[in-house]
């Protein structure tokens, strides 16, 4: 079995990440690079370890979440097809079997929310750990907050946390909001058809998917 830890430590790997979160920064968006791969990977294997997959899938998952915004270097445009075969490249040369390496293709081949296939349990995971990634600390300065609808929601986010209720079969993403700061009409502005990707995705684990702010019920 391949690790995450294998992945990381490919040398390519990191130039990637770096390389694609340099050129989003430079045309204006939001932070996508080690810290955000991180948390993807971490919430993807989560999400499937707490539903009781198997290790290699809760492996894949983590691959996936760590690796799905690589192909950012190429274009930002079509950047999942980008992703998914820039990480058949390094994931070949690890020797990865190539039934694995099909199920992280496909999962970050989709995990755009305008075209998303939900396809398997790791590609539902990875898209559930993606879209819950809106936080302050993915804002890059905050001198844009004022005229940046992404940025002022992302940096009204002060707490995300994903809560899965395994008895209930719930998964839920906890926001606490700063409403000073931006108000959740702006948060569905943005984020609407995440929350509906997440919600498919949730129905493919056999799950329901909800968002509470700040401790609504």
């Amino acid at each position: 079995m391949i690790t995450l830890e294998q992945v990381k430590s490919h040398p390519d790997v990191q130039v990637y990440i770096k390389k694609a979160n340099d050129f989003l920064g430079v045309i204006g968006y939001t932070e996508h690079g080690e810290r955000h791969g991180n948390y993807v990977a971490k919430n993807a294997r989560k999400i499937l370890q707490e539903l009781g997959y198997d290790e290699n899938a809760c492996e894949l998952a983590a691959i996936s979440g760590y690796v799905h915004d690589i192909g950012n270097v190429v274009s930002r445009h079509s950047h999942p097809e980008h992703s998914a075969f820039l990480s058949a490249l390094f994931l070949k040369e690890l020797n990865m079997p190539v039934e694995d390496r099909v199920l992280v293709m496909s999962a970050v081949g989709n995990h755009d929310e305008g075209t998303c296939d939900i396809v398997s349990p790791v590609s539902a995971a990875l898209i559930i750990a993606d879209k819950s990634d809106v936080h302050r600390s993915r804002v890059r300065s905050t001198k844009e907050i004022t005229f940046d609808i992404h940025d002022r929601v992302n940096y009204a986010v002060t707490k995300s946390e994903l809560h899965i209720d395994v008895p209930k079969k719930a998964i839920t993403l906890n926001l606490d909001i700063d409403k000073d700061i931006s108000d959740l009409v702006e948060y569905f502005e943005i984020f609407t058809a995440r929350m509906v990707a997440c919600r498919r995705a949730a129905k493919l684990l056999g799950c329901t998917f909800d968002v509470k702010v700040n401790g609504s019920p």
